[in-house]
Parts: C-alpha cells; structure tokens; sequence
C-alpha cells in the first residue's frame, strides 16, 4: 500500500511540475492557450500573474518529492498529508472560481493519494 500511495503522490507532484511549466514558460504558447483556454492578448496581459502561479505549483511539487526523500518516515508522513491537503484545498479553489475541470484534474488526484498515505499509514 505504501508503495502504492508513493507513486501517486509522485505523480501529483510530477503534474505540479507540468502545471508549472505551463504557466511559467507556455502560457502564452499554443500549449498554454489551449490548456486554458484563452485568447492570445488574455495571456499576454495574465503573464506575469500566471508565472507567480506556476512558481506556487513548483513549491506544491517541490514539498512533494520532499515527502518522498525525507529520511524520518513520521515527518515524511505529515509532509505528504501539508502537501496533498493544499493540492486538494488549491484543486477545490480553483474549480469554483476558475474551472470545474481542476476538480477532476488537481483535487481528485490529490484526495485519492491523501486517502491512500492516511491508509499506508508512516
């Protein structure tokens, strides 16, 4: 179980990773604009707004994968579930207020490998 739950809190992270370079280097590329759906001239005046974005999508990755390498499996343990609890809580956010597919696309992920560390238990 507990490689299980590694892998998918490695995945997540790995898609922070990819958000990151989304919003940071592609947003206003054809990969960004179509991800987002969003005109040209939008991106281009959200662009600096979107890098500050996808530099707090690189912190979420970033706690992640310290997660997975921390030597002390107790704090290993409560960094996954900091980590995974504010991908869930970012996830619910932005399918509110910006897009109903974050639910599926950044909570839904985050709530299943939370719910499979809590189960693995440290």
């Amino acid at each position: 179980m507990t490689t299980i739950a590694n892998i998918l809190v490695a995945l997540v992270a790995l898609e922070h990773v990819y958000i990151l370079v989304l919003e940071m280097f592609l947003w206003t590329k054809p990969p960004g604009l179509k991800a987002f759906a969003m005109k040209p001239q939008q991106a281009q005046a959200t662009k600096v707004l979107a890098a500050n974005q996808g530099l707090y999508n690189g912190f979420l990755a970033l706690g992640l994968f310290w997660s997975l390498a921390h030597p002390s499996p107790e704090f290993a343990f409560q960094l996954k579930l900091f980590f995974l609890g504010c991908v869930f809580v970012a996830g619910l956010y932005g399918s509110v207020t910006a897009s109903r597919k974050i639910l599926y696309i950044q909570a839904l992920p985050a709530v299943v490998s939370l719910i499979l560390v809590l189960l693995a238990g440290h």
